[in-house]
């Protein structure tokens, strides 16, 4: 596992380099800006100020209480981030609209951001289900030693390398530019974090393997995909087992510890998904007052992995009547 690793939970974690791109998908992503303002005082809470606001979504402390008090100024941001008006003071402590134009272009987006906001909530947690899945597959090459079969041991990697492409794979899209996690730091850190703890050399290093890029496991810089080289793994196994159970038993132990942190309460997915929560939470009690007064809007237009996304958040959290 790397060294400045997910044990902390500070929301100025260093993107790493070289994280997975893939291609573009139609789906636009949640802007932090406009999430964290709206989840801000339009979203109720009454000891969190502007500021805090605009970075809450990606911060691992947002947190507060009610009061109608910030709605006006909110509001008026919204406006003016959407050239509604010209600043947010414009309408002061009131917010009536006088153009009906600003009116529909600002609850168009909040029907938009609504969206986003359940597709993304349904899609990190499928990630962190993921997650877990990936840290019991690793924990099954925790009992390997130096009497398990070779067969047995290549079966066992093969399994995991096959896994953590499945996880590739369906967040292929969802990581791309373009996707519903593309730029969430939950999600970056995730791929990144789970990458490195495969492709670390420290795992058996003591023993004279230097991690499982020694038996053959490597991650295709542009894929992202991993591989197993069973010429390689044999070499390994014939020449020095004792190295090469080391080295699979310290990534299983840490690979799954990874998986795991990523996973815990206070850590990033549960604290992305929380910050979404709040914000779809204040949308389902403050919508209809927000459309009696500002209008309808124009519907979301989803692409259809938002469209898929948003079905299977659908299919938990069920719509009112």
């Amino acid at each position: 596992m790397a060294n400045n690793s997910i044990h902390g939970i500070g929301s100025d974690y260093p993107l790493p380099p070289g994280v997975k791109t893939g291609q573009p998908v139609a789906a636009t992503p949640a802007s932090g800006d406009f999430l964290t303002t709206l989840q801000g005082q339009l979203a109720d809470f009454k000891a969190q100020t502007m500021s805090i606001l605009i970075s809450s979504l990606g911060s691992a402390n947002a947190s507060g209480t009610g009061s109608a008090d910030g709605t006006a100024s909110v509001l008026a941001t919204l406006l003016a981030q959407t050239g509604a008006i010209s600043s947010p003071q414009a309408i002061g402590g009131v917010s009536p609209l006088f153009d009906p134009a600003s009116s529909y272009r600002l609850m168009t987006e909040i029907n938009r951001r609504d969206v986003i906001y359940r597709a993304e909530y349904a899609e990190m947690s499928d990630l962190g289900t993921y997650v877990e899945t990936l840290r019991q597959d690793a924990l099954q090459l925790a009992d390997i030693d130096a009497t398990t079969p070779h067969d047995e041991i290549h079966s066992r990697l093969q399994a995991f390398v096959a896994a953590y492409n499945g996880w590739i794979d369906r967040f292929d899209e969802a990581f791309a530019r373009g996707g519903l996690l593309a730029g969430t730091q939950a999600a970056t850190v995730a791929q990144w974090e789970l990458k490195q703890s495969v492709e670390s050399v420290f795992n058996g290093a003591g023993s004279g393997v230097r991690g499982l890029g020694a038996l053959g496991i490597s991650i295709d810089p542009v894929t992202n995909m991993a591989s197993l080289d069973t010429a390689r793994l044999d070499s390994v196994l014939a020449g020095n087992l004792a190295g090469a159970v080391a080295a699979i038993r310290e990534f299983s132990g840490n690979f799954a510890r990874s998986a795991e942190l990523l996973n815990a309460e206070g850590n990033f997915i549960p604290n992305r998904m929380g910050n979404l929560a709040r914000v779809i939470d204040y949308l389902d009690k403050n919508k209809a007052a927000l459309q009696a007064e500002f209008g309808l809007g124009g519907a979301a237009q989803p692409s259809a992995d938002v469209a898929r996304a948003l079905a299977a958040y659908y299919a938990i959290h069920k719509p009112a009547a």
